[in-house]
């Protein structure tokens, strides 16, 4: 339980240091390489913590108490918390914790699957590949527009798509062809591998949905500096989010996983970093990793259950007259 806690805390300060960081660069800049740093840190700092660099909670509630008043009220509020009886006490809870992680692992793998086989049905029924304004397209009934494919990625576009006006379907053309490009169906494949491995991480899941939108926002960027004219974009996006309403969502997609607001009002009304802000959030996010490099794994030490024994025996035993 305490390594669990410690992961989440881990990842939570640094996915709120890659937000400051993200906030702090420019609008044409490209958003996901911030997460694609910022989440196999989460997974590799906490394990190499853990043997590298950790310290027993039963060690530090041996620890004298310091001789200044705040000090003191400092470290007694510390000695609750890391109480090496109460975590005693919470390893007993450890079977149950991991019989239910195995659970949600296999459920996420379960349908990691169905979902793989799917969208492979759902392009095999589908008409031969054809060339649409020189994007090779699977022309769908209602599923997309989408990028999807791991090793060979493949354009989806519903046939509504193919009866809108040509500018609106050259943007929505050439948005998933950037997605294939860049590969990103890959990226977001390999990103959410750790999430089976730690489906209990919530900071992690949050971390994903970050990578997701940088995603979409990199993408919405790198169309209109090839097409131009911003405000048509952005109209589109709404249009196509509600006429997508009606199939299956695929990632990545034209639409992404939400956050449409939060792509329209950097693509349309971008707010201008001011000089104090281009040195402040960085500063901001160095900080943030400064305290999770400082910050040790926890853990509860291998003499903890002799230590708790020993101290409830010495409590209980009777006095000698």
């Amino acid at each position: 339980m305490l390594c669990i806690l410690y992961v989440t805390a881990v990842g939570t300060l640094l996915g709120v240091a890659g937000l400051f960081l993200e906030r702090g660069m420019a609008t044409t800049a490209a958003r996901r390489w911030v997460w694609c740093a910022v989440i196999p840190i989460s997974v590799v700092l906490p394990g190499y913590y853990r043997v590298h660099h950790s310290w027993s909670v039963t060690e530090l509630s041996a620890q004298p108490l310091v001789g200044s008043p705040v000090g003191h009220v400092f470290q007694s509020a510390l000695l609750s918390l890391f109480d090496p009886g109460w975590w005693a006490h919470a390893e007993s809870y450890d079977t149950n914790i991991n019989r239910l992680w195995l659970i949600m692992s296999g459920m996420i793998l379960i349908w990691a699957v169905i979902s793989a086989m799917r969208v492979s049905h759902l392009v095999s029924v589908q008409r031969r590949p054809g060339i649409v304004d020189g994007v090779s397209v699977v022309v769908t009934d209602l599923a997309g527009p989408a990028t999807v494919g791991l090793w060979r990625s493949r354009v989806l576009v519903p046939r509504w798509v193919l009866a809108l006006p040509g500018m609106q379907r050259r943007y929505i053309l050439r948005h998933e062809d950037e997605h294939r490009r860049a590969h990103d169906a890959r990226l977001l494949f390999v990103a959410s591998l750790p999430l089976i491995l730690m489906p209990w991480n919530l900071a992690m899941w949050w971390q994903l949905q970050r990578l997701c939108l940088a995603v979409e926002m990199d993408c919405d960027n790198r169309v209109v500096a090839a097409l131009g004219d911003a405000s048509a974009y952005g109209e589109l996006l709404l249009k196509v989010a509600q006429a997508a309403s009606r199939g299956p969502r695929l990632q990545p997609g034209l639409l992404g996983v939400g956050a449409l607001e939060r792509r329209l009002t950097v693509l349309l009304a971008p707010k201008p970093l001011r000089h104090v802000q281009r040195f402040l959030l960085p500063a901001i996010a160095l900080g943030l990793l400064f305290v999770v490099l400082w910050m040790p794994h926890p853990i509860v030490g291998s003499g903890s259950h002799a230590h708790v024994t020993m101290t409830s025996s010495a409590t209980t035993a009777p006095r000698l007259r």
